[in-house]
Order: C-alpha cells, then sequence, then structure tokens
C-alpha cells in the first residue's frame, strides 16, 4: 500500500544490517561516480570533479556514498534544464567548538568535506528549511517521494557527520557533507565500487529505457558482469526482440513511464510470450503512482531512481538466482 512503498526508502538506511561501514579512501567513490555521471545527468551539464591530494579517509559504506553523489546530482540535474556546471569536490576541514554546534552532531575535530555545487536556478529560503525533511518535495505529484534529500541526510547522520545547504537565486546550490577524517587506519579499502568478477552471470537481459544515456551506462555494467543484454527504448521493439528471443530471455529490466505504453503495459504483452520471465521495474514515480494490475508481488520487483549501480546489478544478480522473486 501507499505507507508500505513510502516508507521502504526511509528503511533502507536504518538496518544496520545491510549497510557495510568500513574505512575507505572517498575519493576514488567520488571520481569513479563522476565518471558515471554524464550518461545519466546528459551532455549539457559540465561535471568538475576535484579531489584532495591524499587519501580522504573515512568510516562508512561506499555503495552509501555513491548514493549520496547520484541524489545530489540528480537534484543537481534537475535544477539546470539548460545546462549547467557540477562541481563536486572533497576537501579537509578542521570544526571548532562553535563551528560544529551549527552542525549536530558533529564534534569539534577533523573533517572530510564533500561539497557538491550547481549553477541552478536555486532553492528559495522558506523551502531550504524543509529540504531534508521526510515526505517533502518541490515536484509534481508522483515524481519523487520527498524522500531523496532525506534518505542522504539519514546516511550522513548514521556515519556520524552533517549535511548543509547553502542556495542563492539564480546563482546556484550548494551542498556540503561533513564526515569525520580518519587520521590513522591499520587497514584502508579501496575497491572499485562495481568489482569485476563480484557478481557474475551469463543470462540474458532484455533492457528497456528511453533515455539514452542511462541505458547505455546500465547496460555497459551488466555486459561487464557477464550478462548479455538485449536494448532498446521503444516498447514495441521490445516486444518484437521478446519475440525474437524468447527462449533466452530471463529477466525483463524497464523503465515504467515512456513513449508508447508505460512499462507494466507492455510487461504483460512480453508475459504472454515469456510466460517464465522475471520483472524489475525503475522509475523516478513512486510505486504507488503505477498501476501494476494483473501482477503478484511474486512476480516482480522495483527500484526507485536514482539507484547505484551495484545495488541494480546485486538485485540482477538475486532475482536471476533466486526461484522466486519478492518487491
Amino acid at each position: 500500500d501507499q505507507a508500505k512503498s513510502l516508507t521502504r526508502q526511509l528503511l533502507a538506511f536504518s538496518r544496520q544490517q545491510v549497510v557495510a561501514p568500513r574505512v575507505l579512501n572517498m575519493n576514488p567513490i567520488l571520481q569513479e561516480t563522476g565518471m558515471l555521471l554524464p550518461r545519466l545527468i546528459g551532455e549539457d551539464i559540465e561535471i568538475v570533479v576535484h579531489a584532495v591530494a591524499e587519501p580522504a579517509l573515512v568510516h562508512a559504506d561506499p555503495i552509501q556514498l555513491q548514493q549520496i553523489i547520484l541524489n545530489l546530482a540528480v537534484n543537481a540535474r534537475d535544477a539546470m534544464p539548460r545546462g549547467g556546471n557540477l562541481i563536486m569536490e572533497t576537501l579537509f576541514v578542521q570544526l571548532d567548538e562553535e563551528a560544529a554546534k551549527q552542525l549536530p552532531p558533529c564534534t569539534p575535530g577533523p573533517y572530510v568535506l564533500l561539497s557538491v555545487s550547481d549553477t541552478g536556478s536555486g532553492i528559495p529560503p522558506e523551502v531550504q528549511a524543509h529540504v531534508f525533511e521526510p515526505f517533502f518535495t518541490t515536484k509534481e505529484q508522483g515524481k519523487g517521494t520527498g524522500l531523496g534529500l532525506f534518505t542522504v541526510y539519514g546516511i550522513v547522520q548514521q556515519a556520524g557527520g552533517a549535511i548543509a545547504v547553502h542556495s542563492e537565486a539564480g546563482v546556484g546550490t550548494t551542498f556540503k557533507i561533513y564526515l569525520p577524517r580518519v587520521l590513522q587506519a591499520v587497514e584502508v579499502i579501496d575497491v572499485p565500487l562495481v568489482r569485476s568478477g563480484s557478481v557474475q552471470g551469463t543470462e540474458t537481459i532484455l533492457l528497456v529505457e528511453d533515455q539514452d544515456c542511462l541505458r547505455s551506462m546500465i547496460s555497459d555494467f551488466l555486459q561487464k558482469q557477464g550478462y548479455k543484454v538485449l536494448e532498446t527504448g521503444r516498447p514495441s521493439e521490445a516486444i518484437e526482440l521478446a519475440s525474437r528471443h524468447k527462449e533466452e530471455i530471463r529477466l525483463l529490466l524497464t523503465d515504467v513511464v515512456m513513449p508508447e505504453m508505460h512499462g507494466p503495459e507492455m510487461a504483460r504483452h512480453i508475459r504472454e510470450i515469456c510466460p517464465q520471465i522475471k520483472m524489475l521495474f525503475l522509475s523516478g514515480y513512486t510505486p504507488d503512482r503505477i498501476s501494476f494490475a494483473g501482477m503478484t508481488e511474486a512476480e516482480f520487483s522495483f527500484l526507485e531512481k536514482p539507484v547505484a549501480m551495484q545495488v541494480l546489478v546485486q538485485k540482477v544478480h538475486e532475482m536471476l538466482t533466486s526461484p522466486r522473486v519478492k518487491v
């Protein structure tokens, strides 16, 4: 129901067992995610990444750090419909007692600062006071849960840090994330977010996504993990591909809102062709706004955009290796 779908993301950062914090260098995560962003946010936005020279050591979950960057980047994109600049950087800062009081739950000491700035329309003062509240959104109904920045806030708080926002109308917005700096570490984990061989598969996936840049990025990731990907941006062509490759396709990975017909309607046509196919829907729309009529919860799964690629790959692997799929 609606409460379940809206609170799913709220619970994501409160389930300690699914979070794997470790001492890591934030710089490679920022740089790697920065390389993915042009396909996600478009070529009309110039992306600048500045990483501090020394390792920016923090104690955090690498997938959650990527989720923070993706959420803030998508917010920046939405504020720059005509293009602009997205600047992301890491810095070292020392918070004194007065500065720490302004950034609860921070205490005085050394921090790694992740700064994400855009040259967009800015956030009005009356809105800035509410951006980290759950369910608060300025997007039109159905296009966002209002949990994106609240999720970022929760992840940062869980890591013992703080987040602040500064914005000027017509100038842009800067989000500053403060995470306690680790000065000495016995072991530093420095691995790619999606490790080669970490999740491997050979199955054939039908990918349907009308945003060319996002489709290309997802396809690249899946193929690097060994999957065969049949891709298209048109539902009618997806149905044709399903007919031609019905013996091969094991998973339908699709957007929800597309030209010609919506994802669930297309999925029902494909299910008639491939009765055993599993279905994973991706959407920036909230699940309660989408009609999954005729489908049971055991037949499909749902991930809300933006989604970290490691999370997506792991979900695909889980669905293809499990006899039963759950939302």
